[in-house]
């Protein structure tokens, strides 16, 4: 498949920002702060009554209110159809994120074949998962896109562009495009910017794209899935079970077939790959650590020495792994955990965060060293996808907000 056919322009559709506050629309992805209700307690009170995308939306921290939120938020949708969102056929747009950093992160909005992707392990399509699916994650969140008659995107794509061949053109071109939104983001979030591509920009950029792949032989992979990769999945795994009811033919053109996403170079500077903590709870702390302990002794594998930090109400230990079996600290740690199942154990952004979680009774938190942005493409290709929660893109308040919705029935 060539790139034009597994990314390309869509319908999408925007408020109008003339009349909708941009601050109260767009809200940050729905697995962010699943420990901490205090946040999304703090953005609904800041939205109030305003047209927000946090009324189209289930923060993972409510995933046990399903069955009373999943109907609001689809009533919601079928409003917010009726007059408020304002349609862009044929659209790409060119989004500009200023950190809180003050960096500045850039990507394109369009739309993805689904028929494109596969998450399931060994997987050769053009767009592949970066870490393990966890299928127990994919039910739910199809109850909430199966009878939704929109979506919104938190899909980060990544593409391998290190001399930048795909955004170069551009940026020296935006000046001359429609802007469709300019606005701060809520919670420290930075300051959003959209443009608007024009056909021509837009083949260019897919024609770069292509460019990408050469020499990779057979099987190229053209994106990687940095953020939201269960997100994805939920919209593959819906879309397959649609064309199961639609038949082959009629699926092909059905809006379903396509998923909203943003690509964005992994050698954007302002791009940082940072470790996804873990922090189990509901455990004897002292005995959870020298299991652990005893756990990471016992390794005898061939890769280089690594350590983690294990943070308690008691305070921080370094535990040593001598002689690990896999490459990456996360890895050792995830075999561990997987090996103890069932654990409650949540996956935390942010060293702070973590060590706020880590100190209350009965829990156990682990720091350490993440993996190289540059490390991923070869990584895939040699080795498949990595360990699920390996890594995050940037700080929590700089994950992806909505924005953006596309029709999907």
């Amino acid at each position: 498949m060539r790139a034009r056919d597994i990314f390309r322009p869509t319908e999408i559709l925007l408020p109008d920002f003339s009349r909708v506050d941009g601050t109260r629309w767009a809200t940050v992805a729905c697995d962010q702060y699943t420990s901490q209700p205090d946040y999304w307690e703090r953005v609904a009170r800041f939205v109030g009554d305003a047209p927000s995308s946090l009324q189209l939306m289930l923060p993972e921290l409510y995933l046990s209110e399903s069955d009373s939120r999943i109907p609001q938020i689809h009533r919601a949708m079928e409003k917010a159809l009726d007059g408020l969102l304002i349609p862009y056929p044929n659209s790409m747009i060119l989004v500009e994120r200023t950190q809180a950093d003050g960096r500045v992160r850039r990507g394109i909005v369009g739309a993805i074949d689904l028929e494109a992707y596969d998450f399931r392990a060994g997987a050769v399509s053009p767009i592949r998962a970066t870490e393990g699916t966890v299928l127990e994650r994919i039910p739910p969140r199809v109850r909430i896109r199966r009878n939704a008659p929109l979506e919104m995107p938190h899909v980060i794509l990544l593409f391998d562009d290190p001399r930048d061949t795909v955004f170069g053109s551009l940026l020296s071109a935006r000046a001359s495009l429609p802007l469709l939104y300019d606005f701060d983001l809520m919670e420290n979030g930075g300051h959003l910017r959209g443009y608007r591509l024009d056909a021509d920009r837009q083949a260019a950029l897919t024609d770069a794209l292509d460019t990408l792949t050469e020499g990779q032989g057979s099987n190229p992979l053209l994106f990687a899935v940095g953020d939201g990769n269960h997100s994805l999945a939920t919209a593959k795994t819906a879309y397959e079970e649609g064309k199961a009811g639609l038949g082959a033919d009629a699926a092909r053109s059905h809006p379903a077939r396509y998923a909203l996403v943003e690509i964005e170079n992994i050698h954007d500077p302002a791009l940082d790959f940072e470790p996804i903590y873990r922090v189990v709870f509901d455990v004897d702390s002292a005995a959870f650590l020298a299991d652990f302990t005893a756990y990471a002794k016992a390794q005898a594998g061939s890769a280089a020495a690594q350590e983690i930090c294990a943070v308690t109400a008691s305070g921080d230990r370094v535990i040593p792994i001598p002689s690990p079996v896999y490459q990456l600290p996360v890895a050792t740690l995830q075999a561990f955990l997987d090996s103890r199942a069932p654990l409650t154990v949540d996956y935390i952004h942010g060293e702070d965060a973590l060590r706020s979680l880590a100190t209350r009774p009965n829990a156990v938190g682990f720091l350490f060293r993440g993996m190289e942005k540059s490390a991923l493409f070869p990584a895939i290709l040699a080795d498949g996808a990595l360990p699920r929660k390996t890594f995050s893109m940037g700080h929590a308040h700089d994950k992806r907000f909505y924005v953006e919705c596309r029709r999907i029935r």
